[in-house]
């Protein structure tokens, strides 16, 4: 609309009509414009904008304000929730509506999990689980500090950073003590490292392995059988009873199964009677027949 320079009061001299309604505008208020006078209600009506919130004419007289391909008289723009002006105020507009920032954050933004403020719109926060916290109130739970965008553990309802979740919840390796964080393998229903659980005598690694124990230190089978299985009285080799394997024990002599046999006919002697003769055994048949 042509921004007129405010009303003129016409004196008579000559011929001076409005420019739309023709009436005489001496000893009237009118509006000069480049196409020429007009007096106030033809101005108005001519070049004034309709309020986007009355449906009224702004007056030449009156504050116009201005949003987004709309006009407002300044009364007129306000909070659709609160009315309270937005003439001099910071606003939003949600859905076409103008709400003043304390409607708005009632209205739209969260509120922090942690110190039940609101999350104003703009302001640094972090969202988990359906809730959201400003920045410096999304804590550790265990050592208190910001966890930022650093990676955390959650465990019913609170939340841990990896150290102290770690510190807190994870099992620790029997042998080292230290905590185990993935993997890991269970002997003696206790936790254990993979690298932790290795042979007492060779230090070989054990996990995956068929091992076993002596006063609850672990051995691999080797080793086991080295150290402490008793040796087979026909072929010297160790008898660990490992892998389903069956032994016969005689007083304070041991055989394998596979060599529990007569020392003259080689028959075996599992599940049969035998005569001891010295440091061998016989069938019944050998042992009659003399030597």
């Amino acid at each position: 609309m042509p921004w007129p320079e405010g009303p003129v009061t016409a004196t008579m001299s000559e011929a001076f009509d409005c420019a739309k309604c023709s009436e005489s505008l001496y000893g009237r208020k009118y509006i000069q414009t480049d196409n020429g006078p007009y007096c106030v209600p033809c101005y108005d009506n001519t070049f004034a904008n309709t309020c986007a919130e009355c449906q009224q004419l702004i007056g030449h007289d009156s504050r116009e304000l201005f949003y987004e391909d709309r006009h407002f008289h300044e009364g007129c723009f306000r909070c659709c929730r609160c009315q309270r002006s937005l003439a001099d105020e910071p606003f939003t507009c949600q859905d076409s509506e103008l709400l003043c920032n304390d409607c708005y954050c009632s209205a739209f933004s969260s509120q922090c999990s942690a110190c039940g403020e609101t999350v104003m719109p703009g302001s640094r926060k972090l969202e988990y689980g359906g809730q959201t916290w400003h920045e410096h109130c999304f804590l550790c739970s265990g050592c208190e500090q910001p966890l930022g965008s650093r990676s955390f553990v959650p465990d019913k309802g609170a939340h841990y950073c990896v150290p102290c979740y770690e510190n807190k919840f994870a099992p620790r390796c029997a042998r080292c003590s230290k905590t185990l964080t993935q993997g890991g393998v269970t002997y003696r229903d206790q936790p254990w490292h993979r690298e932790c659980l290795v042979c007492t005598g060779c230090q070989t690694p054990l996990a995956g392995q068929q091992f076993t124990s002596r006063d609850d230190d672990p051995y691999c089978v080797a080793c086991f059988g080295e150290l402490f299985a008793p040796k087979c009285s026909s072929c010297k080799r160790p008898i660990t009873g490992l892998g389903g394997g069956k032994y016969v024990s005689f007083e304070d002599r041991h055989w394998h199964h596979s060599c529990f046999a007569c020392a003259r006919c080689s028959t075996s002697l599992v599940g049969q009677g035998f005569v001891p003769d010295g440091d061998q055994v016989l069938c019944q048949g050998c042992s009659q027949a003399g030597p």
